[in-house]
């Protein structure tokens, strides 16, 4: 069952692809041909979603899914569960190292580009790439709309500022949905005002969650790695705007969710969280 839905999505995608409908897969082995399925999705412009294409997908991401394990919420410890912490707010933290698009919560958080479409590489390790290819390729489309609205107001040449975040649907993933913010890049030196640009990323985040009724959020490390951040810095504003933000909205929210990948990362998170 497992390769029938493997073959069927793959022959769908190529048949879809003027570029690749020739690709020559007849050979491939499984893995191979879910990096192929992952590539062409990646790749796929937004627009012309056939019912077909769409419930191969969607059943083979579900079969995905299942592989991979859904986490839920009363899974994550909080940070006083996890280790007795005394921090503030201890009762509404977490940090949870993992893959972000196995959590069954509210909300987990896309660090978007500008363009807001996903990443275009194929199967590329940054986070933007992960989240669409687990959601499915209607999550592109959504996004793709959203930005055509705004580029009727805004101008033709309108890209998604930085700070901002944007509320779609999360399709293929267990969690109830995306927030996308568009984070800062770090060229050279970091500045105050590269600071502020990622606290209010964090602040549009949880401020969104709180005017949709969105009671639990994951965030991941945002602008790290492909956008150059500094890791320790990022986190430490991370922790800040959160903190801060539970000091006035407590009630609006039941968990918000460090997320990390790196072992790295989460080190940095602990020694902040143990510095409470």
């Amino acid at each position: 069952m497992e390769q029938m839905k493997t073959d069927l999505l793959l022959n769908l995608l190529k048949a879809d692809s003027a570029d690749y409908k020739n690709l020559a897969t007849q050979g491939s082995t499984t893995p191979q041909k879910k990096q192929t399925i992952r590539s062409l999705m990646n790749i796929r412009m937004p627009g012309n979603l056939s019912k077909a294409l769409l419930a191969a997908q969607d059943a083979y991401l579900e079969q995905e899914l299942a592989e991979k394990g859904v986490v839920t919420l009363a899974e994550i410890p909080t940070l006083r569960e996890q280790s007795g912490g005394q921090a503030a707010f201890a009762d509404k933290l977490s940090l949870w190292q993992g893959d972000i698009t196995r959590l069954q919560v509210g909300a987990i958080v896309n660090a978007a580009n500008s363009q807001m479409l996903g990443c275009f590489i194929p199967c590329h390790r940054c986070i933007d790439n992960a989240i669409h290819s687990a959601a499915g390729m209607q999550l592109r489309e959504e996004c793709s709309h959203i930005m055509q609205e705004k580029r009727m107001r805004y101008g033709r040449r309108y890209e998604e500022p930085v700070g901002t975040a944007t509320l779609t649907k999360a399709y293929n993933l267990p969690c109830d949905y995306v927030i996308h913010t568009v984070g800062p890049i770090v060229y050279g030196e970091l500045t105050d005002a590269l600071r502020e640009d990622l606290r209010r990323c964090y602040e549009s985040v949880l401020n969104c969650c709180v005017e949709n009724d969105i009671r639990s959020v994951a965030f991941c490390c945002i602008s790290t790695g492909e956008f150059h951040f500094p890791n320790e810095e990022a986190a430490q504003i991370a922790v800040k705007c959160v903190t801060d933000f539970l000091e006035t909205h407590s009630a609006a929210l039941d968990r918000v969710i460090f997320n990390v990948f790196k072992d790295d990362d989460r080190e940095i998170y602990e020694r902040i969280f143990r510095s409470f």
